[in-house]
């Protein structure tokens, strides 16, 4: 007699739990089945009747490359799925220990449905496409519940989804040891006096009450701005960052007089422009043009920048870094601070910021 293919069945090692009253099974899968046992609801399917969001197809190379590129310290944390199908759960043994770890068996004919995880699943993919061979051997930890139907799967969507808090941008770069940005403004943050006592390194945002001036978050923002056009190594941008910043710390009197205590963090960020993002950009974009113009002797120009007045209350920053009364974090906004900022160092400007500046002019009469 010819046996079904139905009568197949995987095979995983897994450890059983108990969640909601329900029995669950974390298991450890091969990566080159992850893509096989796992498909996606199409597209073209109402999401009324899928149970996930689609698949935005832009974050998988990025994801890929992750995998690829870092085959030795890559991590992804378990993907959570649903099994539709006939399921045998066989403990390891009689024993207290070993009732809950054994194996855990699925018919072939099964429905594998990812609850969480579906960008992950392209991702290794992808990367059993191009990488490594002996990536399809490793395995990914499968949080497996059985038998949920599709209103519940939805449920199950929207349960995991809803209490996920991603890390701040903050945090992201402080504990990124991959990404040569990251690396750069963690030293900058290390080296640059003020900047060691004034940078907030977990928050997007900074409490009325703080003694923080800076996010890390818009620093690491401004470093990329004002590295841009550096051709050299990492020590020689972490070099040239440090020697700008602790410049212009010393050139902007407000800065100075909160390390001296005559100001208060609070009092600086209330009244004044520069320690926001939309303006240490914009100083970085025209420290970048200034290096580049004169890569010997930019740093005695940057002394205009303390006979800028940078009072929220000047009549200058409206349209530029402030609108309706708010101080707007955005490409445009940063450009025409940058284009006044450049004005008053005596930086020529391109042909786009020079129509950019009429543009503005213009409207602004």
């Amino acid at each position: 007699m010819t046996e079904s293919v139905y009568e197949y069945q995987y095979v995983f090692p897994a450890v059983r739990g108990i969640q909601a009253k329900s029995e669950y099974f974390t298991c450890m899968v091969p990566l080159e089945l992850i893509p096989k046992i796992f498909l996606f609801d199409g597209d073209d399917v109402p999401p009324e009747l899928r149970a996930q969001r689609q698949l935005n197809r832009n974050r998988i190379p990025e994801m890929t490359r992750y995998i690829v590129e870092n085959r030795n310290t890559y991590v992804f944390s378990a993907l959570t799925a649903s099994i539709e199908g006939e399921t045998t759960f066989i403990p390891a043994g009689d024993e207290a220990s070993q009732v809950n770890n054994g194996t855990l068996h699925i018919k072939m004919n099964s429905r594998f449905l990812i609850n969480d995880g579906q960008h992950r699943r392209a991702a290794i993919e992808q990367a059993l496409r191009e990488g490594d061979p002996d990536l399809s051997d490793e395995t990914i930890a499968v949080v497996f519940f059985i038998n949920k139907d599709l209103s519940t799967n939805q449920q199950m969507f929207a349960d995991l989804n809803r209490y996920a808090i991603r890390p701040s941008k903050s945090m992201g770069i402080l504990y990124d040891q991959r990404d040569e940005d990251a690396e750069i403004t963690r030293k900058v943050v290390e080296t640059v006096s003020f900047f060691r006592e004034f940078v907030e390194k977990e928050k997007t945002s900074i409490s009325p009450k703080s003694r923080r001036l800076f996010t890390l978050n818009n620093l690491s923002n401004a470093n990329k701005d004002l590295l841009s056009q550096v051709n050299g190594d990492e020590s020689e941008k972490v070099k040239i960052a440090n020697s700008f910043w602790e410049k212009v710390g010393n050139v902007i009197p407000e800065w100075k007089s909160v390390i001296d205590y005559k100001l208060t963090a609070g009092e600086v960020r209330e009244d004044y422009i520069h320690t926001q993002g939309v303006t240490l950009r914009a100083i970085a974009k025209a420290g970048s043009e200034l290096i580049k113009m004169d890569p010997n002797g930019w740093e005695h120009k940057l002394e205009a920048l303390g006979e800028i007045n940078w009072r929220r209350s000047e009549k200058v920053w409206n349209g530029r870094a402030i609108e309706n009364g708010k101080l707007r974090n955005t490409l445009p906004n940063i450009n025409l601070t940058a284009i006044f900022i450049k004005q008053r160092l005596h930086i020529p400007l391109n042909k786009d910021e020079k129509q950019i500046e009429t543009d503005f002019v213009s409207r602004s009469q």
